[in-house]
């Protein structure tokens, strides 16, 4: 028998777990951004690739005061709102 409500924990469970990916994605960047590597190594474009559509909006947002500083916290900002959409996914669970 079908029952929605598998369905539905089965949904929130796999968008989480996407989510909790892409999170470890973005704290990877960072610590490669951390090291003097190759820009054009393939992991290296891969990373820039995977996470820039989500960062590039938020950096254009945060206020140009924050950037003289040396210090880009898109990242940080991005895996907050990543916590933030998780919470509420766990909060749908049934």
């Amino acid at each position: 028998m079908f029952d929605a409500r598998h369905f539905v924990n089965g949904l929130i469970g796999i968008a989480s777990g996407l989510l909790n990916f892409y999170m470890w994605i973005v704290v990877v960047r960072v610590v490669v951004s951390w090291f003097h590597v190759n820009p054009y190594n393939p992991l290296v474009q891969f990373l820039h690739r995977i996470t820039e559509p989500a960062l590039g909006p938020i950096r254009r947002r945060l206020p140009r005061a924050l950037w003289t500083a040396g210090l880009d916290f898109s990242p940080l900002i991005l895996i907050l709102l990543i916590l933030i959409v998780r919470l509420f996914l766990e909060s749908l669970r049934v």
